[in-house]
């Protein structure tokens, strides 16, 4: 099989205009400065992408609050669960290099992940990436003393005392969870709170307990080869102003198989698309309702090809079911 290297393109940074001035440091809760008036109140749930600036990546608000934040962002599961200190260690740190120097700032980890949220923490603190970084995370536990135990070791281990969204991970304990993560939220601890998914088998739940709760962010799972999300999760969560993460963008790589032998449709090149990763990501984005995409690398060369995704024409509806056609 191959991989998904055989689809990059050997573009450099420096030729795709990534290579961006840092982003302002970021308040008390890690968030990046809103865009003038943003935090006045929130804006409609339908907001457009917007590129606040030539060659920065198109960034979305999230409802909530006005906050607006870079379209592509990044993972850890799989590409950070790798030693410290090894040599795959030290190809990540040149890979969130590239992620923050080229605009990047929202990351989502779990404590679910063995230790890339350790991997994660002493990136950000080495790197002094923290005050740049929109963080996530998640609770994954069955028991109050539980959850408040693993709190104060993800805290531990990503180096920080707060982080930026706080997620109830595939709704484990959800009933549990989710009071505890608006407690924290109360305290400061997390600026907003969220639930997650990663299976269609999970949507109907997930929408339900959307519309009852009205969380700040849901995470789901969203791809041309698995496109369900569109249906009614997508739409319910843009009627409720809740913002929306997306997981699975590449089907774990299952993708690139079914991408060999293909060439990028001809209307590819009209919009700056050269490789299928960032074919993948802008399907993602390209729905209105979606705020952000989260895929994960741990190679410098394929976190440029996902941040070019975050540049250009986004798809039209057209586009968008081209490519289902195509995979599905």
């Amino acid at each position: 099989m191959r991989t998904r290297r055989d689809f990059l393109t050997t573009a450099s940074l420096a030729a795709t205009g990534l290579a961006l001035a840092p982003l302002a440091a970021c308040s008390r809760n890690g968030a990046p400065p809103p865009a003038a008036g943003a935090g006045d109140a929130a804006p409609a749930a339908t907001a457009p992408a917007q590129a606040p600036a030539s060659g920065s990546l198109i960034t979305r608000a999230i409802p909530a609050t006005g906050e607006q934040v870079p379209v592509i962002g990044a993972g850890t599961s799989g590409s950070y669960e790798v030693p410290l200190g090894s040599a795959d260690y030290n190809t990540l740190e040149e890979t969130i290099r590239v992620f923050f120097e080229g605009g990047g700032t929202v990351f989502d980890t779990s404590p679910n992940y063995t230790n890339a949220d350790e991997v994660l923490g002493a990136l950000l603190e080495s790197g002094g990436w923290r005050d740049r970084c929109f963080l996530a995370t998640k609770i994954a536990e069955d028991s109050r003393e539980a959850m408040e135990a693993q709190w104060a070791e993800t805290l531990r281990r990503l180096r920080t005392d707060h982080v930026e969204l706080l997620q109830v991970h595939n709704l484990r304990e959800w009933e549990i969870a989710l009071p505890y993560a608006r407690e924290l939220k109360e305290q400061g601890a997390t600026k907003y709170i969220g639930l997650t998914h990663y299976l269609e088998r999970g949507h109907a739940d997930l929408e339900r307990i959307m519309r009852a709760e009205k969380p700040d962010f849901i995470q789901i799972n969203y791809s041309v080869n698995a496109p369900q999300a569109a249906q009614s999760l997508l739409p319910a969560a843009q009627e409720l102003g809740v913002a929306v993460l997306i997981n699975r963008a590449f089907d774990d790589g299952k993708l690139f198989a079914e991408a060999q032998g293909k060439t990028l449709p001809g209307w590819a090149a009209e919009l700056g698309i050269t490789s299928w990763a960032q074919m993948f990501l802008k399907f993602a984005i390209s729905h209105p309702a979606v705020t952000a995409v989260i895929p994960a690398t741990g190679k410098p060369d394929r976190q440029t090809d996902n941040l070019q995704a975050g540049h250009g024409e986004l798809l039209s509806r057209a586009q968008q079911d081209e490519l289902v056609a195509l995979f599905g």
